[in-house]
């Protein structure tokens, strides 16, 4: 795994942006501490910085093909490179290296851009073509690894993280208050946006071909949704089979490496899973690593070192604080570039820390199950809204709900009234393509009061949904009401939300690279191609993969409830024990000079939980938004924070063809 940062310049001789993308790596060091490299030619300069996993001896980049006519920089893993450099070596092709870097770099030689078909991994990797003058730039298919970029007066510049386009000299950002209402109402921008005003993303299963400086951008993957009664297979136990045979097969190239493979163990099925098919395919990996919290509410342990027993794994866990997470917050939104409405990113990095510091590099993980088998509380709270909206005055159908959340004493204490105003909300609007995720947004849609009053006026009532609709498939109203939901949730959270915030984050802020089975292409097209009731039975989620695991894994983890993953926040800000930067950026000074949010507003919603005691998990999801944005604003705007470690240059190996 890697980070990649480049600039390709119409004007000047790239020679002179050296230092510049020096500067530029220096900041995503964390990517790839164990090498840098820079490429310059007479119009590009890019490089990388390494974190050597593959082929360590000779895996170094930038490189190039034999003739040196193309230079690749790559960060990522094609988990499939062994087999594509035979059939690549069956057509005459040479190779200096072991790397999947090469293997990569030919492919694209031998077969263009749709080399990008037979790609399975996770990817962003940038291409330059001397002869055509031509750079092309590509993402994986559900955007895994992250890639920014923006356009100057005179350079496209691009990079992993926005942290490192930002020192580019003449690259100066803003926010954009459209993005923010985004993230406070849905949690994420919308595909492709960035919160500053100047900085793109290239969004997942795209790639961009720069040339003379036009930018051509195309999607050479989607994700698609079988429409009802077009299903691959109606045979559950032939589908549980070929499920269980990809997913193995996923586990097993993502095992692939040369150095140490350990796995995550969060106590839920998903992880339990993965960790189960890595001890039937290669028990030596077996090293797990887990997070438990002092605060029972959050934690999971129990069921942790249930599944490490029963498995037989060589396990270590941390336990993780509510001062822990305050103290590490600042880091965890620098390393994230996007406000967060939950503390949850913060231990994932905490474990990462302390898994690198046991030597390991490299953690496979479960996310993504959730959205491809349906196992969020919020595919359940929607056919519970559907089944409801069918008799709206029934008492009984409501009390449904307190079975999603056992784990919510407010929930669990509601009366049929309440249990209707709080979930009742817009219940007969079943024809609203995003009905499942309407309570979700519409409470996030009030926390955009807090707003400045500028803010808010800028935003001239533009509406995130009515933007997102546009977004939608053409075929998205022949789909089932599950299919829509886990489109909407795959589509716009899992890449903008889950993976960079929890995921290639967290995990990369400590150099580990994170390995995702249930990403594997394969895996999410067969499971979106087959009949819901095969993921969601009734209430029961994962249902297929439930029974596939059966005398796999303890009875205990197969009928758990479900327990959303969270992490305390109110304690972490709130307590006699919180950092001082906690006030201070929640001052009415800093909010004044900021001028994002309302201070009369804000200074309300802090004595909610100073004084009175009285808030809602809105409430606290506000208090988080508003504090993470103004950390952001500190960074980003301001350059007044920067981690130490980040004031030391890099000093890259250069390689250069100028002929």
């Amino acid at each position: 795994m890697c980070g990649i940062a480049g600039i390709l310049n119409f004007h000047h001789k790239a020679e002179q942006l050296v230092p510049i993308v020096t500067q530029m790596l220096s900041m995503i060091k964390h990517r790839g501490p164990d090498e840098s490299g820079i490429f310059y030619d007479n119009q590009v300069c890019f490089g990388n910085v390494r974190l050597s996993i593959i082929d360590i001896a000779s895996g170094q980049q930038p490189i190039s093909d034999i003739d040196e006519r193309y230079w690749i920089v790559f960060n990522g893993e094609i988990f499939n490179y062994i087999e594509l450099r035979e059939e690549l070596k069956a057509k005459g092709c040479k190779f200096r290296t072991n790397s999947d870097t090469e293997v990569l770099l030919n492919l694209f030689i031998e077969y263009g851009i749709s080399c990008l078909q037979k790609l399975n991994g996770q990817f962003v990797f940038a291409i330059w073509d001397r002869n055509k003058k031509e750079l092309i730039i590509a993402r994986d298919r559900v955007g895994i690894r992250p890639l920014f970029y923006t356009n100057t007066n005179d350079s496209l510049v691009f990079a992993s993280e926005i942290k490192a386009i930002l020192e580019h000299p003449s690259v100066n950002v803003t926010l954009n208050p459209q993005t923010l209402a985004e993230v406070f109402t849905m949690w994420t921008p919308l595909p492709g946006k960035t919160i500053f005003n100047e900085i793109s993303e290239l969004e997942p299963g795209n790639y961009m071909i720069i040339k003379d400086q036009a930018v051509s951008k195309k999607c050479f993957w989607e994700l698609s949704f079988a429409e009802k009664d077009k299903y691959q297979t109606t045979n559950f136990n032939e589908a549980m089979e070929q499920f269980d045979a990809l997913l193995k097969d996923s586990v097993r190239l993502r095992l692939r490496s040369d150095v140490p493979v350990a796995a995550y163990l969060s106590g839920g099925l998903d992880s339990s899973i993965t960790t189960s098919l890595i001890k039937e395919i290669s028990p030596e990996h077996l090293q797990t690593f887990s997070i438990g919290f002092t605060d029972k509410d959050y934690d999971e342990s129990v069921f942790q070192n249930e599944v490490s027993q029963y498995l037989h794994t060589k396990h270590t866990s941390f336990t993780c604080t509510a001062s822990d997470i305050a103290e590490i917050f600042p880091k965890v939104v620098w390393y994230s570039e996007v406000p967060m409405l939950r503390t949850a990113p913060a231990p994932m990095f905490l474990l990462s820390k302390k898994v690198r510091e046991q030597n390991i590099k490299v953690v496979i993980t479960g996310e993504g199950a959730d959205e491809i088998m349906a196992g969020y509380d919020i595919f359940k709270e929607s056919q519970i809204r559907r089944f409801w909206a069918k008799y709206p005055d029934s008492k009984i159908r409501p009390l449904l709900l307190k079975k999603l959340y056992p784990y919510i004493p407010q929930i669990q204490n509601m009366s049929e009234q309440a249990l209707k105003f709080v979930f009742g909300g817009k219940l007969n609007d079943v024809n609203n393509p995003f009905y499942s995720h309407l309570l979700r947004w519409n409470n996030g849609a009030i926390m955009l009061k807090y707003f400045s009053t500028n803010i808010r006026a800028s935003l001239n009532e533009y509406n995130p949904l009515t933007e997102f609709e546009k977004e939608l498939p053409s075929n998205f109203s022949n789909l089932d009401g599950l299919s829509q939901a886990q489109w909407l949730e795959t589509k716009l959270l899992m890449s903008n939300y889950l993976l960079s915030t929890q995921g290639d984050r967290m995990g990369m802020g400590n150099s580990i690279e994170g390995r995702y089975p249930f990403l594997d292409y394969r895996v999410i097209e067969y499971s979106a191609s087959l009949p819901s009731h095969f993921k969601m039975k009734g209430l029961d989620e994962k249902y297929l993969m439930k029974q596939m695991m059966k005398n796999r894994l303890p009875q205990s983890i197969l009928k758990r409830s479900k327990q959303a993953y969270r992490a305390p926040i109110i304690s972490a800000f709130f307590s006699k024990d919180s950092p001082s930067y906690v006030q201070e950026f929640l001052s009415e000074e800093k909010i004044k000079k900021y001028g994002i949010f309302d201070p009369a507003l804000v200074k309300v919603l802090k004595n909610k939980f100073e004084i009175t005691n009285l808030y809602s998990e809105s409430d606290t999801m506000a208090i988080t938004a508003i504090l993470s944005t103004q950390l952001i604003y500190s960074m980003f705007i301001e350059n007044s924070y920067k981690p130490d470690e980040y004031k030391n240059i890099l000093t890259p190996r250069i390689v250069t063809n100028r002929k």
